[in-house]
């Protein structure tokens, strides 16, 4: 099925995982000839995302737009939804895709008063996490998860990018209000190659944001307790977030600070230079893109079982380990140390699996085909 179409994509922050999948979709569907628009939340735009947004404005035949989004419900958001409104008018646009939770609110409901108007644009959401990440039985929880299942009814079709998001959606929202589809964030042909090690590299990385949730704090402790084995052996930590503090205060107290570089937030193309066997001891994921970055950079991987991560790894001989269990993670760490041709071994095979099923053409192809299928019916 072929035929150029007018898209456009809302989110909010401009940042992460999710911003990363919008600038890939939006500029891969460009390539193929479709027009797309993308319009985000100003002020969450730092100097390095800005750059990024003026190379995507290049790519965008309908432009990029930005406007004040509140992360939070804020008398704002009705400037907000009237904003993508008058965005899709101007564009004539035919997809409305909304990434995560306000991004998603303000297309849909701007596609639904286009239909109203007796305009044809339909609108599509892709969750990321966004309210499924609250408890059902919360104050909050039952005000977003509401939300979300009216704005359900509103929606052509929701794209999840792990059958994981998939399965929460369904226990959480529910099933049956419009079509749904996973399908997985994809990567860009020139990721597939190693990073060659910093002379001075560390035996272990981690690259996150530093809080409780990434499990920091269990890498540490099992860290320590391969130091009484191996005493030279070093960790770089890379990322910033709300506990860095908290987990430089723990690496002291462990007496491991002196094997335990902090280097901030730096690019994942740099970071992986700066350790041999990477780590990722998450308590909760979704489908991170961290996870398919290291495997197709040929990077040997230590990650916990949780979210999407199966989904990546399946199909290779990468073995996964329990979350938040220190025991767990300091025997996969000992084991990566003392057998190191294994671990490549591993990363070589889930490298192949990568290549073979996730990647950008693919994900922008069947994303685009999803759209195509709800416009004929």
């Amino acid at each position: 099925m072929s035929r150029n179409l007018r898209i456009l994509h809302c989110l909010r922050a401009p940042v992460g995982g999710l911003f990363r999948h919008v600038v890939d979709l939006a500029v891969e569907q460009s390539l193929v000839g479709h027009e797309v628009g993308v319009i985000y939340d100003r002020s969450t735009v730092s100097p390095a995302i800005a750059s990024q947004l003026e190379l995507l404005n290049q790519r965008c035949s309908l432009g990029v737009r930005s406007v004040t989004m509140s992360r939070l419900l804020h008398f704002n958001d009705y400037t907000a939804f009237r904003a993508v409104k008058k965005f899709a008018i101007d564009a004539d646009a035919q997809i409305l895709h909304g990434h995560g939770a306000k991004g998603g609110a303000y297309a849909r409901l701007a596609a639904s008063s286009l239909k109203r108007s007796k305009r044809n644009c339909l609108s599509f959401y892709t969750p990321h996490g966004g309210s499924l990440h609250y408890s059902p039985t919360s104050f909050k929880g039952k005000l977003f998860l509401g939300l979300e299942r009216a704005l359900a009814k509103k929606t052509n079709g929701i794209i999840f990018e792990s059958a994981y998001s998939s399965n929460i959606y369904s226990k959480v929202i529910g099933r049956g209000f419009c079509p749904v589809k996973v399908i997985p964030n994809g990567l860009k042909a020139d990721e597939f190659v190693s990073t060659p090690l910093h002379p001075d590299a560390a035996d272990f990385l981690f690259i996150g944001e530093l809080r409780h949730l990434k499990g920091v704090d269990l890498l540490l402790e099992a860290f320590a307790r391969l130091l009484k084995e191996a005493p030279s052996l070093r960790l770089s930590i890379v990322g910033d977030g709300p506990d860095m503090k908290l987990f430089q205060d723990l690496a002291s107290q462990l007496g491991i600070a002196s094997n335990v570089k902090f280097w901030g937030r730096l690019p994942a193309s740099e970071a992986f230079a700066l350790g041999a066997v990477m780590v990722v001891p998450s308590r909760a994921e979704s489908f991170p893109y961290i996870v398919l970055e290291a495997g197709a950079g040929l990077k040997p991987l230590i990650c916990t079982d949780v979210g999407g991560i199966s989904e990546i790894v399946a199909g290779s001989s990468t073995e996964l380990i329990l979350p938040d269990d220190v025991d767990d993670l300091f025997s996969a760490m000992k084991l990566a140390f003392s057998q190191p041709g294994r671990m490549m071994a591993q990363a070589e095979q889930l490298q192949a699996s990568i290549k073979q099923k996730f990647t950008v053409e693919q994900m922008a192809s069947d994303i685009t085909d999803f759209y195509l299928s709800a416009l004929k019916r």
